[in-house]
């Protein structure tokens, strides 16, 4: 049994080896075919035989061409580094605060309803150390205007402070400011805000993007992306990424729209992109976005709207989960063929082609461990997290990243992902020349997918999981 095993991923190996090399294996073959031919003094004789015209031209040609591919060759965008706010003790909200705070709620009279929730928080893969913002803190939760101003400036600045410690990079250095929040979007804007605080150029670009949901931070890199590839060398892009949780507390009885509360978690996360290898910790790879807007159930799937009572909150559907899973089919019918080996390619070609002639016969489901070494799916909720896993024939140690995310910092939203790649980082796990899928969904519904290849690993483990690394990972 076991020699069998070995002896099929030695024949697997050996496959993908002689199929992803090729055109070199057929580039050798035809040189050596022509050598044979022709023998290196008629080589020669036909050479020295050329005008020096001829030669001049030739020459010529193959540098305007080689300078041609070189002008229609995108600028690759690195990562310089990144930052992720860690909340401090005293904003957790552990199992006993939370059922606590739920049976003093006025508005929750029904205890069918308190059940249920309690039910949901027990079962939703959330740890005893994820942690709510001041406002959620008070009964009823403060859902002004500067309590969430100031959870705004908290995490956000936080991220930031710890993005420029551990770059090195200057405030002044930066050409561009992306802020992502999906609910709140004051006057002045978040990237104002951020200027402000640090005293950027007033030549300062800025962007400032809402209503993505938890899929914006990919959203926001493809943006960077599209940015630096035309700026001059040298520009730095900010990134900021967060979820401001004082503002949109559902004081509902609506349990679709309770979900929210339940599930999402104070954070945030920022990143320098820059369009010059200097500094670079990973190279940006492929950013493949996938919008489900144009039907209703993906349109509605995660929707702000007012329930029976006028109250504001978020509905997050049922169907949630198998419309993520739909959605992300069709974006990996785009991202898969740019990151798969040939050897993949040919499997699903061939049976593609198998299954025409059988309906019954199933299309084979791509290695993705040939493409890469980690994986980091958006810790939106532990079905989420389970649907990409099986889906996609991923172990539990590939999906460790997302569950300890889940676990430790709940869904922090669009900066999940980040708080994921810094666990594999504690881990020390990442090394160079690896490459990492970065999964996320949001409101539309979209699905985006984007790769990175580490170019330098982190000398060293801080960030997010300092203090309590060591501790995971735990069963869930």
């Amino acid at each position: 049994m076991v020699i069998s095993s070995i002896c099929a991923k030695l024949l697997k190996s050996s496959y993908q080896l002689v199929n992803n090399n090729v055109l070199a294996i057929a580039a050798v073959a035809v040189a050596a075919s022509v050598l044979r031919a022709v023998s290196i003094d008629d080589l020669l004789h036909h050479l020295h035989a050329m005008r020096p015209v001829h030669v001049l031209t030739v020459v010529m040609l193959t540098a305007a061409l080689a300078k041609l591919m070189l002008m229609r060759r995108s600028k690759d965008v690195y990562l310089v580094e990144y930052g992720c706010f860690r909340p401090r003790p005293w904003f957790r909200a552990p199992l006993a605060t939370c059922r606590e705070h739920v049976h003093l709620m006025p508005f929750l009279v029904d205890k069918d309803d308190v059940a249920w929730g309690m039910r949901l928080l027990e079962r939703s893969g959330l740890g005893e150390e994820t942690c709510v913002p001041y406002a959620y803190h008070y009964l009823p939760p403060d859902s002004s205007l500067a309590a969430s101003r100031e959870e705004a400036e908290l995490v956000i600045f936080s991220s930031v402070d710890d993005v420029f410690a551990r770059s090195g990079v200057k405030p002044a250095e930066i050409g561009v400011v992306i802020v992502n929040c999906s609910i709140l979007t004051p006057t002045p804007a978040f990237t104002d805000m951020i200027v402000r605080r640090y005293e950027m150029r007033s030549d300062v670009r800025s962007l400032n993007l809402s209503g993505m949901g938890c899929s914006a931070r990919l959203i926001s890199v493809g943006l960077a992306k599209n940015i630096l590839q035309v700026a001059p060398p040298g520009t730095h892009v900010l990134v900021v990424s967060t979820e401001i949780l004082s503002s949109q507390y559902y004081v509902g009885t609506e349990r679709a729209m309770l979900l929210p509360n339940c599930l999402v978690r104070m954070g945030a996360a920022a990143m320098i992109l820059s369009n010059s290898p200097e500094r670079a910790r990973f190279r940006l790879g492929y950013v493949v976005r996938t919008i489900a807007a144009a039907h209703d159930a993906g349109y509605r799937c995660i929707f702000q709207e007012e329930d029976g009572e006028g109250i504001t909150g978020i509905r997050l559907s049922e169907d949630l989960v198998s419309i993520a899973s739909k959605t992300l089919k069709q974006n990996i019918i785009t991202f898969g063929p740019l990151v798969l080996p040939f050897s993949e390619k040919l499997l699903v070609a061939l049976s593609l082609l198998k299954q025409r002639g059988n309906r019954s016969s199933r299309v084979y489901r791509p290695d993705f461990h040939t493409a890469f070494e980690h994986f980091c799916i958006h810790a939106g909720g532990r079905a989420v997290i389970e649907e990409v896993q099986h889906g996609h024939g991923l172990s539990d140690l590939d999906v460790e990243a997302s569950r300890m995310t889940l676990h430790r910092f709940g869904n922090t939203s669009s900066s999940s992902v980040l708080y994921e790649l810094a666990y594999i980082k504690a881990k020390g796990q990442m090394r160079k020349g690896d490459r990492v899928w970065m999964i996320s969904f949001g409101a539309g519904f979209e699905a985006n997918s984007v790769s990175w290849e580490c170019v330098k690993p982190a000398a060293d483990a801080d960030g997010p999981w300092a203090g309590c690394i060591d501790g995971y990972p735990l069963t869930t």
